[in-house]
């Protein structure tokens, strides 16, 4: 019976191919897993992203949107909301 049980904790926490170390492993899985579909789910929306930008009308409206970029003799006005201006606190 002692060997037995000997064995038994032998297995579970010093070998190599412990439950501990299969628990670890597992844990990694899952993890790595998860970073799989979230890099897999942004691959999707660059290649919608990409799909989009093929359409010379959308990328005039994105280089106008982002980098704020204008034809000639265009004038262009930004306006901000007061509620999105940062302002300092008075302390």
């Amino acid at each position: 019976m002692l060997i037995v049980l000997i064995f038994i904790v032998w297995m579970l926490v010093f070998d190599t191919n412990s439950y501990l170390i299969h628990q670890e492993l597992n844990s990694s899985i899952k993890k790595l897993e998860n970073q799989k579909n979230t890099y897999q789910d942004e691959i999707k929306k660059d290649k919608v992203f990409i799909e989009r930008m093929k359409d010379s009308n959308e990328l005039e409206k994105f280089a106008r949107e982002k980098y704020y970029l204008k034809k000639e003799n265009e004038d262009i006005y930004i306006i901000e909301n007061q509620d999105s201006l940062k302002t300092k606190k008075n302390e």
